[in-house]
């Protein structure tokens, strides 16, 4: 009986030649990776543990992208506890305030590769299995016994696959496709399982693509998101690593595997409405919803193809009047990138305010955060109730695309 390409990565982490999606297992951590916000925690647990030294501090990581540059005095003490730890265990792989969101960076500097298990102390961790990893959120003290011992338990999760067939029409993106299948899913319908996406449309996706994808697997209940490597992966890892690693994929005769068949053909612009990420709604039907605020950035959408599309919407135009917009890229690879093709300039000249590589308003801890009644259209991955600011606030979710023809707008528009 064959298995699944999370239960082989598991089982190779393991030290077992198989495994049963149920079975617990104690794998080896290739990576683990902490940020500014909830490392401080870890740190705490680590120390409680009354351990000196990490198990590897050359597969440690630590990024600072939530709150940077700091902009309270709790955020500065979050900073100064992450950087004495860095420099107390040796830690080489620090990326301070400068260099962008976590899981944008993890995979530009190479810390990303095929058939590793890689846990991050952020749920949205699982968008590196867009490279073929086993990658996933964990908590803070789940952390700290990874840095003392490089190993941390986990249950073999089942397998979802989602077969994507047919042809995107002009306009609709990875985001839409994904936001399509978590409202037909469910917040709550792939709980605990590794979240698959193959088919003809992941096969043509760019690597950013199938991180969006991947990314967004937490927000049906996904324990991971998983794509098979292929010659478009190893592209990408060309002189980004010189790690050697193993492409694993699913078999199809494996036991725990789950088929789910979506055609795309038809599909329009999706949207996430209030409050929940499984609230999706074509464009169609909720054209014209007035916005107050536009966020173009994040772990999910800030990468230079969502910039390009943005840019090339509203090249020439203007935000539209009371209607704010802020730009930010994921990273400062792709912040540089922007600058080198004129893209900034674009979003300046339109009107629109373009911030430092960082989460934003993301998670409600930064700059750009929405008041009482307001509404905020963004191209994240989560509306909850009081996310990005107030709890008497609304915000909708949607593509690069969709976001700059509403800015244009100042209401939730069809770029069509």
């Amino acid at each position: 009986m064959g298995m699944t390409m999370a239960e082989k990565i598991l089982a190779k982490a393991s030290d077992k030649s198989v495994v049963e999606a149920g079975e617990i297992v104690m794998a080896n951590i290739d990576v683990a990776m902490t940020h500014d916000l909830t490392g401080p925690l870890s740190v705490e647990s680590f120390e409680k543990i009354g351990v000196e030294d990490v198990w590897d501090p050359e597969k440690i990581v630590v990024v600072f992208d939530h709150q940077v540059p700091a902009d309270s005095l709790d955020a500065v003490g979050n900073h100064m506890i992450m950087r004495k730890f860095v420099e107390e265990q040796k830690i080489n792989n620090f990326y301070d305030v400068r260099e962008g969101v976590c899981h944008q960076v993890l995979p530009e500097k190479g810390h990303v590769v095929p058939g590793e298990v890689i846990v991050g102390t952020d749920s949205h961790t699982c968008t590196h299995g867009a490279l073929g990893a086993f990658s996933t959120g964990i908590g803070s003290t789940d952390m700290a016994m990874v840095f003392a011992t490089g190993k941390l338990w986990f249950k073999i999760p089942e397998t979802i696959k989602f077969d994507i067939t047919g042809k995107l029409k002009d306009n609709v993106f990875a985001k839409d496709v994904v936001l399509n299948i978590i409202g037909k899913v469910g917040a709550d319908g792939a709980t605990y399982k590794a979240c698959e996406f193959g088919g003809e449309v992941t096969s043509a996706m760019s690597i950013s693509d199938r991180m969006v994808m991947c990314n967004m697997a937490i927000e049906m209940g996904g324990k991971t998101g998983l794509v098979e490597p292929d010659q478009k992966t190893i592209n990408y890892l060309k002189g980004r690593t010189t790690k050697n690693y193993e492409i694993m994929k699913t078999d199809n005769d494996a036991e725990s595997l789950e088929t789910v068949h979506i055609n795309v053909d038809d599909l329009e612009p999706q949207i996430a409405c209030p409050h929940n990420v499984d609230n999706v709604k074509p464009v169609s039907e909720v054209e014209g919803t007035h916005i107050d605020q536009i966020f173009l950035g994040s772990c999910t959408n800030g990468r230079i193809s969502d910039l390009r599309t943005a840019a090339k919407i509203m090249k020439g135009k203007e935000v539209a009047r009371g209607v704010r917009m802020l730009v930010i890229p994921a990273s400062r690879e792709i912040y540089t990138k922007a600058l080198d093709e004129g893209l900034l300039r674009t979003f300046v000249d339109a009107g629109a305010l373009v911030c430092n590589p960082c989460c934003g308003p993301c998670l409600g801890g930064h700059v750009g955060l929405i008041g009482p009644g307001e509404v905020s259209l963004s191209t994240s991955n989560r509306n909850f109730k009081g996310r990005q600011g107030s709890p008497e606030a609304e915000v909708y979710l949607s593509s690069a695309a969709v976001a700059a023809a509403s800015a244009v707008t100042g209401k939730i528009t069809d770029p069509k």
